[in-house]
């Protein structure tokens, strides 16, 4: 990478880690450090949501797609559209008229309102080890975006880099610096595709007859995809948009009702169809470019050899000229950075105030409370990057995670809203059940009924287990 490149990204990386610095001098309490004073409004939370939820994982991920199914692709972030709209229109209002919605702090509070402790220390727990696999495959997609782009770094020594930069400045800044460095990243990378990364790559391919000719059968349209991936995308990331730490996170630092749900229509629609199809066409250029020999000085002669998820990093490295290459390497690890800083808070959130707290529940003093928020988020950040280094697929560590929290916490959260009959008891044992059943399914590689995702089955256990138990409960 020539150095004008280098000095970009370098500059870029330093100037984050001075926004962690900037806030480390505002942040006084856990309300600035975890909800950022309950101060903020739609357009800096709308782009933070749909950087978190997109970010770099989605991104790389949706390149990764784009590589082997073309447009279809881009169904996957048609269910982040559809989670956004459901969430503001039926979760956001029954949020807000909580008595207690000012005090809270995390998602588990809020069970905790409806159901008791036991329940907030389970749901704590699914929560808080499900965002530190969602920061993992952040830092994962970092490393392989790094590795692909510096010849000479590896995979590992890339984790580490980028590990420590997203650690130091989410510890120093709090949930300010990750929503306010959210918003300059999402611009960064919107600017980045939209006047760079997409027109550059498309011209460099050969355009839209080299295209048609190179990619398979199929690509450039929108049902190469089968209807159980249909199910299974949507099974797994619309119910996280009612589950998710990071965005009760948000809900809490908006100002109004109103702010909120205007920044989840917002953030809906950055995700379907804007960055849906922007990261699909890069993923299917680069599919074009492997094809036609262009990484072949990469020793990559065939796409046989080619990590799918390693096809767009390599393309932008290739075909971007000295400057231009800086600019967009910039844009992805803001896209990485941004989901990363917010999956680690909400993981240090449910640990401290979820979990930590109601076990040692000694008055501490706000600045004292505060460092140890601070301690904590570090050494989840330092577990994150251990696990990353175990992984090899960004896409399917993030889909780990979100089939964890979703098949343990999504009945119990529905149920708590919309049923009068949920009982704790109930809530508590199907979110063991749900997430015990999915996890069993992952690791014992076991095929299911349809090619169904585990997660389903873990939801319809958790559901099964929750409905007969306040059943139960009730007639007691």
């Amino acid at each position: 990478m020539h150095w004008i490149d280098l000095t970009i990204i370098v500059v870029y990386l330093f100037s984050m880690l001075g926004i962690g610095f900037y806030f480390l001098k505002k942040n006084k309490n856990p309300d600035d450090y975890y909800v950022g004073g309950r101060s903020l409004g739609s357009f800096h939370v709308g782009l933070s949501v749909v950087a978190t939820d997109v970010g770099g994982g989605f991104s790389i991920g949706l390149g990764g797609l784009g590589f082997v199914m073309g447009l279809s692709g881009s169904w996957m972030l048609f269910t982040g559209l559809i989670g956004a709209w459901l969430s503001a229109i039926f979760l956001i209002p029954k949020i807000h008229k909580m008595e207690n919605f000012k005090q809270l702090y995390t998602f588990p509070q809020v069970l905790q309102y409806f159901y008791n402790g036991k329940v907030a220390i389970a749901a704590g727990i699914i929560s808080g080890i499900g965002y530190i696999g969602f920061t993992s495959s952040q830092i994962l997609a970092g490393a392989k975006l790094a590795s692909a782009s510096f010849v000479d770094l590896n995979l590992n020594t890339a984790l580490i880099i980028m590990g420590v930069i997203v650690v130091i400045y989410t510890v120093l800044g709090g949930i300010k610096a990750v929503i306010y460095t959210d918003t300059f990243q999402w611009i960064i990378l919107m600017a980045g595709l939209i006047f760079i990364g997409i027109p550059v790559s498309y011209n460099a391919v050969g355009g839209y007859a080299e295209i048609v000719k190179i990619v398979p059968d199929g690509f450039l349209t929108l049902t190469n995809v089968k209807w159980q991936t249909l199910v299974n995308w949507g099974v797994t990331i619309i119910p996280i948009w009612f589950v998710g730490m990071t965005l009760y996170q948000r809900i809490f630092s908006c100002r109004t009702e109103k702010e909120a749900k205007k920044a989840w229509f917002t953030a809906g629609l950055f995700e379907y169809p804007v960055m849906a199809f922007m990261g699909v066409l890069l993923g299917m250029f680069s599919r074009v470019a492997a094809d036609g020999g262009m990484f072949a000085y990469l020793g990559y002669e065939s796409i046989s050899s080619l990590d799918s998820e390693m096809g767009l990093p390599m393309l932008l490295r290739t075909v971007l000229p000295v400057g231009l290459m800086g600019l967009m390497m910039a844009a992805y690890f803001s896209a990485i950075m941004s989901t990363a800083d917010s999956c680690l808070m909400a993981a240090s959130g449910n640990f401290l105030t979820d979990i930590i707290s109601i076990f040692f529940p000694k008055q501490r003093t706000s600045k004292h409370e505060l460092r140890v928020s601070q301690i904590l988020t570090l050494v989840l950040g330092t577990i994150a990057v251990l696990l990353a280094s175990y992984m090899q697929n960004v896409l399917e560590l993030m889909l780990y995670s979100y089939a964890f929290m979703v098949s343990g916490l999504f009945v119990p959260v529905v149920g708590a809203l919309y049923w009068k009959r949920a009982a704790p008891a109930a809530a508590f044992f199907s979110m063991i059940a749900g997430g015990t059943t999915t996890i069993t399914l992952i690791v014992a590689n076991i095929k299911l009924p349809l090619d169904l995702d585990a997660n389903i089955f873990g939801i319809s256990v958790s559901a099964i287990v929750f409905i007969i138990g306040s059943l139960m409960s009730k007639q007691k």
